[in-house]
């Protein structure tokens, strides 16, 4: 994905399958990464609320533009005024586009993210003033990502919104949602908008262990066909969504082939494993079902999946060389 964009800040909204979370500090889920053997190769070796054992997008999404090293979540109690005018973290891990996914893990939906958002903009009204806060959010960069848990946990896995959608049905539920929260952050003044696809959600290990892919575990081609689907129609909607809000630019990240290149060529980009998580099993643990008395992986690097459905901070890596190449 090319963009020239000279940020000044940057913002994370919704979920992303691998985004650092608030849901710790909020103090409002047990969907949770606030515990060994999460953070195990990040900074301090220790847990922040990152679903990996290092960092994640928001990290070096942020080091690439030069911003900072790593992106603290908004409800952070430490937050400092510099963290405040170089951007924060919204998003909660568990939540997704729809209203109903936020409730599966009692996490934080998109309402009261952007109330956040209103939170983040007068506290830097009175640290720069509201004509510099202005500014840097017009500069500011967002990355939106969500979707996952919507297709995984409310139609695949718990399929609630199967009786009511079909899947093509759903996914333009799904994109409605999406285009109302764009709106509603660019008339809060951001104008440079990321918005990240699906991933290949049938390969989650989780997925494959949900579809009984036991002991021969595959990829769900159904799943992923879904996924390539909706995000055929997110670029689509895009351009359109660009041409009614004056000023803005939106672009999308493709984030399905570089994740499906690494699992169909791991030792190409030297993975080992692609079918199960580091932690545990591999198959089935997650937020607190990975922790300090579950066995580990000796390598968290050779494994494309760090638990059953977030990846590696190796993969994040990689996966941000794959789409710049």
């Amino acid at each position: 994905m090319a963009m020239e964009i000279t940020a000044r800040s940057i913002l994370f909204f919704t979920h992303l399958m691998v985004l650092f979370v608030i849901n710790d500090a909020a103090n409002l889920s047990k969907f949770s990464a606030m515990l060994f053997p999460y953070g195990k190769d990040y900074v301090g070796h220790k847990a922040t609320g990152r679903f990996s054992n290092g960092k994640l997008v928001p990290d070096f999404a942020a080091a690439v533009l030069g911003i900072k090293d790593s992106v603290p979540a908004f409800l952070d109690p430490n937050l400092s005024d510099e963290d405040i005018r170089t951007g924060v973290c919204f998003a909660s891990a568990g939540s997704g586009y729809d209203d109903l996914t936020p409730k599966v893990f009692n996490v934080i939906p998109i309402s009261k993210q952007i109330d956040m958002f209103k939170k983040y903009i007068e506290r830097l009204n009175g640290i720069v003033g509201e004509a510099e806060a202005k500014k840097i959010i017009n500069h500011s960069l967002v990355i939106i990502s969500a979707g996952t848990n919507d297709f995984a946990f409310d139609y695949y896995d718990v399929p609630a919104r199967k009786l009511t959608f079909s899947v093509g049905g759903y996914q333009d539920f799904l994109l409605g949602k999406l285009q109302n929260l764009v709106t509603a952050i660019y008339k809060l003044g951001c104008r440079n908008i990321v918005v990240l696809g699906l991933p290949p959600i049938g390969c989650l290990p989780i997925q494959m262990t949900i579809k009984l892919k036991i002991p021969i575990r595959t990829c769900l081609e159904d799943q992923n066909s879904d996924a390539r689907a909706y995000n055929n129609k997110l670029t689509n909607m895009l351009p359109r969504i660009q041409a009614q809000l004056h000023g803005s630019k939106l672009f999308y990240a493709d984030i399905y082939k570089p994740v499906i290149e690494l699992i169909q060529n791991p030792a190409k980009h030297g993975f080992v494993e692609t079918k199960k998580g580091c932690c545990g099993t591999g198959m089935l643990e997650a937020a607190i079902l990975c922790n300090m008395k579950i066995p580990l992986c000796r390598n968290a690097s050779e494994y494309v999946f760090y638990d059953s459905i977030h990846p590696s901070e190796a993969t994040y890596k990689i996966r941000n060389q794959i789409s710049d190449a």
